[in-house]
Formats: C-alpha cells, sequence, structure tokens
C-alpha cells in the first residue's frame, strides 16, 4: 500500500513524499511517488504516543477491568494515539496487582491503540506535593514493591515517578533505572537533590510545573536541575495545567527533550459531573476537573491531538509539537525501533491531519482503522 502527495514529518522536518507500507513501513521519502492514496497536500505524521494518561469514557487504568482497557484503547485510536501507556495511581498494592494482571492480559483489538508499556505514576510520591493522590496510599520508594509489579504487569512497566526527597529514593532510583525509565514528580525537592537524583539514574520529569517547587531565581528546584541533568520533561498543554506563556518557555529550554502527554482521567470525552480518581471524587465543570469541593486541579479531560493542537496554538512550532508527541515519548519508553518515526521497519501506524491539523485518518499496522 501507498499512501502519496502528503507532507511528511521525516526526521524533525516536513517535507513533500510518500510512504509504503503493509504492517510496517517498508520505503518512505520524496520519491514515493506514483499510484497510491492521493493525501492531498496533508499532513502525515507518526501516530500520538500518550505516555501518560489515566483514563477517559469513563474507564481507568487502575480499574483492573479488561472492558474498560478495551474502550479506551478504541477511544484513544479514534483520535489519533496510535499508543499509550496506562497511567495508575496511588494505591495499595493489592489494587495496583489486579490493574497489573489486567494489563498484561489485555489484548488490543484491531481499531483500537497499542498498548506500549506502564506507567506507575505512584505510590513512591511526596506528601507535600501529592496533588489529587491518595495521601493514606503513599508508599517510601520500595524497589522489592517496584519489582512485584512490574512482574504482576508481564513485565511491561516502562515508566516509574518517585519524589527524590523521600527516603530511600536515590537506592530506589539506581535500582529501578536499570529496567525502566524513571521520573521525578511530586516533589518537593530542591535542586541539589533532583540533581543527585538525576546523576543516579532518573532521567525525565513527570507533568513539569505542576506538583513541584516553581521555578525561583535563588530556589532553581526540580525544573533547573532537570534541565541541567538534559533530562525529558512532561508537559500537560490544555492551558488549564500551564499557562501559554511557561509552555513557550518550556520550549525553549527542553527543545527535543519536551513530552506531550494528556494525563487525562475517566472523565475525559464524558459530560461535565462528578467522577472518581484513585478512589477520590473528583469534579468536571466546564472540561476543568478538580477534587470534589477543592481547587484543586486532578488531571485533564483532553485527548492528546488537541494538546498537541493547543500547543501549537500557544507558539510551539508544529514540527516540535509532532516530535514531543511522537518521536521522544518513543524514545523515553524505550520502544523507538517500534514506534513513533516514519522510518522502514517501524510500525505502519500514522496520521492525516489537514491544515487546521483535524484528523483526516488513523492507521495502525498498516490498517486505517479512522478516517474523516
Amino acid at each position: 500500500m501507498r499512501i502519496v502527495n502528503a507532507k511528511l514529518f521525516y526526521r524533525g522536518g516536513f517535507l513533500p513524499g510518500g510512504v509504503e507500507f503493509g504492517e510496517t513501513i517498508t520505503r518512505v521519502g520524496p520519491t514515493v511517488t506514483g499510484e497510491g492514496r492521493d493525501a492531498g497536500g496533508c499532513y502525515l505524521i507518526p501516530g500520538l504516543i500518550d505516555i501518560h494518561t489515566h483514563g477517559a469514557v469513563g474507564a481507568d487504568a487502575s480499574d483492573g477491568d479488561s472492558a474498560g482497557l478495551e474502550r479506551l484503547s478504541r477511544y484513544y485510536a479514534a483520535g489519533g494515539v496510535t499508543a499509550w501507556c496506562p497511567t495508575t495511581m496511588t494505591l495499595q498494592e493489592p489494587e495496583l496487582r489486579r490493574a497489573m494482571t489486567a494489563i498484561r492480559d489485555f489484548r488490543r483489538r484491531l481499531d483500537g491503540a497499542r498498548l506500549a508499556g506502564v506507567n506507575l505514576e505512584g505510590p513512591f510520591l511526596c506528601a507535600a506535593k501529592r496533588g489529587a493522590q491518595a495521601l493514606e496510599n503513599l508508599h517510601t520508594p520500595d524497589l522489592d514493591l517496584f519489582l512485584r509489579l512490574n512482574d504482576a504487569s508481564g513485565g511491561q512497566v516502562r515508566l516509574v515517578t518517585v519524589a527524590p526527597e523521600v527516603e530511600g529514593a536515590l537506592d530506589f532510583i539506581r535500582g529501578a533505572s536499570q529496567l525502566c525509565t524513571v521520573s521525578l514528580g511530586h516533589t518537593a525537592a530542591d535542586y541539589d537533590t533532583a540533581l543527585a537524583a538525576y546523576d543516579a539514574g532518573a532521567s525525565h520529569t513527570t507533568h513539569l510545573f505542576n506538583a513541584m517547587p516553581p521555578l525561583h531565581h535563588r530556589a532553581p528546584g526540580v525544573i533547573a536541575a532537570a534541565a541541567d541533568a538534559g533530562a525529558t520533561a512532561e508537559l500537560i498543554t490544555d492551558g488549564l495545567h500551564v499557562h501559554p506563556a511557561m509552555v513557550r518557555l518550556a520550549h525553549r529550554i527542553f527543545r527535543e527533550k519536551l513530552v506531550l502527554i494528556s494525563d487525562s482521567l475517566r472523565c475525559a470525552g464524558m459530560p461535565d459531573g462528578d467522577y472518581t480518581l484513585g478512589g477520590q471524587p473528583i469534579t468536571m465543570t466546564g472540561g476543568k476537573a478538580t477534587l470534589s469541593g477543592t481547587d484543586t486541579l486532578a488531571g485533564s479531560s483532553i485527548h492528546l491531538l488537541d494538546g498537541l493542537r493547543r500547543a501549537v496554538a500557544f507558539g510551539v512550532p508544529l514540527e516540535d509539537a509532532v516530535a514531543a508527541a511522537t518521536v521522544t515519548p518513543a524514545k523515553l519508553i524505550r520502544r523507538e525501533g517500534e514506534l513513533g518515526s516514519l522510518e522502514p521497519g517501524r510500525y505502519a501506524d500514522f496520521l492525516l491531519l489537514d491544515e487546521q491539523l483535524d484528523l483526516k485518518a488513523v492507521y495502525i499496522g498498516g490498517r486505517q482503522i479512522h478516517s474523516n
């Protein structure tokens, strides 16, 4: 199969050309011409990869429910996310093990997004910056617990968040970073503590600016430590969690290290109302989700493609926003040999977008699963 006459996102920029593919990409570039689907000048980009999403359409990755995972997989794919990391909350071990087992046993339908690995956002977090995570479920960094959960998932944990100032965190980071990417987040750590954690093996930052000390000229904290260490950094670009000016600043600081995420909750794709997150009540009003009865943001209600569009509207160049939702997250979860770029041998997972970045088609494994 072949798609021609497209604006290809290829090796960091856009150029005219096409792609030839079966289940995987066989040829790509300006020399791919001739018969095939005429893209009509649409953007052809890799399928988006959402490495930090808790849920949507009434389902949550922590539920331990196979039907919910299937519903999520199809929701993501229909909106242009072709691979995703189910992201669990701070819960007790039995609940987390149940979620891991459901993820391990999940088998996607052909019209669903690929499950690309597990993201453990908790429970190894700081109480003072726990955000929407339940205080009673926090746990000191525990490598044995991490290994049990990874085993329950079938070895699929790709990312774990830890607060580096909590006792035992550095030893945990040294061990866990041998198996997956370790991220700093939900933390009150100062610059020196965060830098020591990056030196110990952490290499990522969970939802930059949120649930961490602000960037201050005399107390630079985690944000400056991440920049100095060359760490990647997630950003929620829903316009609620981070001001557009700070989105532009983060882009200027982190550039190719920036990762767009949705951090979406089960209320995404649903009407305003009352929902739950990690056993806690949340309320969504006008698309804004908070812990019920408080002003504490609990996550987002957007799809990652919404976040990409908003990042561009905020001033991030299109090619950089696309890389932050495809190439960089694929590297972060150590799946760049299969996902995240239009290269021969990668899965034929890609999107067609028009000039307004509206979705025209979704392909997964060379199969068109959605079109407008």
